[in-house]
C-alpha cells in the first residue's frame, strides 16, 4: 500500500456528536484559518512542536538532565524550552514519566493508521456509525485523506469529512467518491466579520458549499430509479456546522443570514443544522502552548440565549426537525 504518510494530533474513539452512530475521531494538523475561538489550537499548525502540561508535571527533572543542548530549564512561571535551541529530538519526551510534554502531533502512514481505526469495526457495525477525518483541516492533508477513505470504504466503513471548506475546489470535490458524509462549518455569510474573526475570505467557502450542494442534487437525481445497493454507495449526506461564540456568531442577525442562505441556496440538500455551543474545555490547550485565549473568561450560554438564537435560526422557515443545538448550556 501507499507509502504516504499524515500528520495526526488526536485520535478519540466513542465519539457520537461528529456523524452518525458510534465513531473514531482522526484529527488532522494543519488549517488555512486562524478562528479567534479555536476549540483545537494545536491542530492550526502543521509544524512539529513540544508542548508541556503543567497539571502534568510531576518536578521530577528528568527531562532538564536528558537535555543535550541544555534548552529545558525550569523558572518561576514553570518550565521554559528555548525554541531557538531546541532540535525536536524526543529525548525530553521519551524521559517524561506523566506525558507532560509531548510533541504537537505524531505522524502516520496509511497501513498504520487504518489498521488503527479498524480496530473499532465491529461498534461501527453494531451502533451504525463510522470514522471521521476532523482538525485542523483534513483538505490541508487531502491526498491522505482520500487514499485513507478509499480504503475504509473497501471495508464498508462509513466515511465523514468534518471540514471548514477552504481549499482549492478540485481538491475538495477529489474526496467526494469515497465521501458519505460531509460536515461542513458556516461560521458567517457575512465576508468582512469571517475574515475578522478567521483570518480569510469565505468566497471559496461558500463556493465549495454551492459546489457540494449541486453535487448532491445531482447524484440524488441519478438515484431516482437505480437498486437500493447503488443509490447508498453514490449518495452524500450534508450537515451544516455553527459555533455559537458569545459576541460573534451568536447574534440573532448572523444566524438569520445563515438560515436564509441554507433555505435560498441549499434547497433541500441538508439533513441536519447544527448550532454547537461555546464552551471553554479547551483552555487547557491554550495554556501547553503557552498562548493567550481571549475566551478564556467567556461564560457558558444560558438556556434562555440559546433559545433565542434557535429562534433566529428558525425565522427564514428553517425545518425545526433539521436544526439541532449541541453542547454545554447553563439551565
Amino acid at each position: 500500500m501507499s507509502d504516504i504518510t499524515c500528520k495526526v494530533f488526536e485520535i478519540i474513539r466513542g465519539t457520537t456528536h461528529d456523524g452518525p452512530g458510534m465513531r473514531t475521531t482522526v484529527f488532522l494538523s494543519g488549517c488555512p484559518l486562524n478562528c479567534l475561538w479555536c476549540q483545537n489550537p494545536e491542530g492550526i499548525n502543521d509544524k512539529l512542536d513540544i508542548t508541556w502540561d503543567a497539571g502534568k508535571c510531576i518536578n521530577c527533572h528528568s527531562c532538564i538532565k536528558i537535555c543535550k543542548n541544555r534548552c529545558i530549564s525550569e523558572e518561576e512561571e514553570g518550565l521554559v524550552r528555548d525554541k531557538n535551541s531546541c532540535n525536536l529530538c524526543g529525548l525530553c519526551v521519551e524521559a517524561c514519566p506523566s506525558k507532560a510534554l509531548e510533541f504537537t502531533y505524531k505522524e502516520w502512514g496509511l497501513d498504520a493508521l487504518l489498521k488503527e481505526v479498524l480496530k473499532d469495526f465491529d461498534y461501527y457495525q453494531a451502533f451504525n456509525g463510522g470514522v471521521t477525518v476532523s482538525g485542523g483541516e483534513p483538505l490541508s492533508q487531502y491526498k491522505f485523506v482520500k487514499l485513507f477513505f478509499k480504503e475504509l470504504k473497501k471495508h464498508k466503513v462509513h466515511t465523514a469529512l468534518d471540514t471548514c471548506g477552504f481549499a482549492p475546489e478540485e481538491v475538495f470535490n477529489s474526496l467526494l467518491p469515497f465521501t458519505d458524509l460531509v460536515l461542513f462549518d458556516i461560521k458567517f455569510i457575512n465576508e468582512t466579520l469571517h475574515k475578522i474573526y478567521t483570518g480569510k475570505s469565505n468566497t471559496l467557502i461558500l463556493q465549495n458549499l454551492l459546489s457540494l450542494s449541486h453535487e448532491i442534487q445531482k447524484r440524488n437525481s441519478d438515484n431516482i430509479n437505480p437498486s437500493q445497493e447503488k443509490k447508498l454507495n453514490n449518495s452524500i449526506k450534508l450537515w451544516i456546522r455553527t459555533p455559537l461564540i458569545p459576541g460573534v456568531t451568536a447574534t440573532a442577525e448572523n444566524l438569520n443570514e445563515i438560515a436564509a442562505f441554507i433555505k435560498d441556496k441549499l434547497y433541500d440538500v441538508v439533513d441536519r443544522w447544527e448550532l454547537c455551543t461555546f464552551n471553554k474545555a479547551c483552555i487547557n490547550k491554550y495554556d501547553k502552548l503557552n498562548w493567550e485565549w481571549q475566551f478564556k473568561d467567556t461564560l457558558t450560554m444560558e438556556q434562555e440565549t440559546v433559545d433565542k438564537l434557535k429562534e433566529a435560526a428558525l425565522s427564514n422557515g428553517f425545518n425545526e426537525d433539521k436544526l439541532v443545538v449541541s453542547g454545554l448550556v447553563k439551565v
